[in-house]
Parts: C-alpha cells; sequence; structure tokens
C-alpha cells in the first residue's frame, strides 16, 4: 500500500516521462563504481537518422584521446525509445578539472579532427552536470 501511495503522489509530480533502452558502445569503458568525490557530465547527442555507425565508428579512435584521466565512465545509444540518441558520461573532480581535462584534448593531435567528423552528425546536443548521491556506486 505504502508503494502505491507514493506511485500516486510520484504521479502528481511528473509532467512528463520517456523511457528509452540504452545499449553500451563496446569499445567505451564499462562502467565501474569508483571512488569520490566526484561530479558527472551527461552530454546527449541527437544524430541525424542513418548516421550512428559512422558516428560509433569515429567515436572507436577518439576516445583514447580522453582515457588519460580515466574520466570516460560509459558511452550508449538507444535501441529503443528515440533513435540515433547517444549518451556519454563522463567523471570529473569539479568542474574546474573538466576544463582542464577538455582543454588538454584539444590539445592533442587527432581530437579536432574526430570533432570535424562527428558534429556534422549531431541534430542537437545537451550537457547535465550531476551530483552522485550518497548511494550511488558511481562517487
Amino acid at each position: 500500500q505504502e508503494y502505491l501511495d507514493f506511485r500516486k503522489e510520484r504521479s502528481r509530480m511528473l509532467l512528463s516521462r520517456r523511457n528509452q533502452l540504452l545499449l553500451e558502445f563496446s569499445f567505451w569503458n564499462e562502467p565501474l563504481p569508483r571512488q569520490g568525490p566526484n561530479i558527472y557530465e551527461l552530454r546527449t547527442y541527437k544524430l541525424k537518422p542513418g548516421t550512428m555507425i559512422e558516428w560509433g565508428n569515429n567515436w572507436a579512435r577518439a576516445i583514447k584521446y580522453r582515457q588519460e584521466n580515466q574520466e570516460a565512465v560509459g558511452g550508449f545509444f538507444s535501441q529503443i525509445g528515440e533513435l540515433y540518441v547517444v549518451h556519454h558520461l563522463w567523471a570529473y573532480r569539479d568542474l574546474q578539472s573538466r576544463e582542464e581535462t577538455r582543454n588538454a584534448a584539444w590539445r592533442k593531435r587527432g581530437w579536432d579532427e574526430n570533432v570535424y567528423y562527428t558534429v556534422p552528425l549531431i541534430r542537437t546536443m545537451e550537457s547535465r552536470i550531476m551530483i552522485p548521491l550518497r548511494i550511488s556506486p558511481l562517487q
């Protein structure tokens, strides 16, 4: 009964909801528990239909540029729900380390080429900063 009451209360607070079934890119790290404190950036890219294979091929080469600080947590793509949606999850100590890490990628030969080839595939993109709850294995 408590759960049913919770669902009823929750439904009054929701304005919208969308679900996705995601698959992990094979070339990306598997998300593993990590020590914190960290903040997380969830970057969402909505791609042009028909471009997922090209996106994946470019990122399979590009992920090596973003592995030095182990900030790459996971990369996923939609299988059910809105299609041609990609999510990248990154971990940083704080917003300053996020800026430093992202700037360092631009100084690496080859990173700019990845961006050059993937930007035309994107319809929209979004970035969200998230702070993990105490119960999250991703600290």
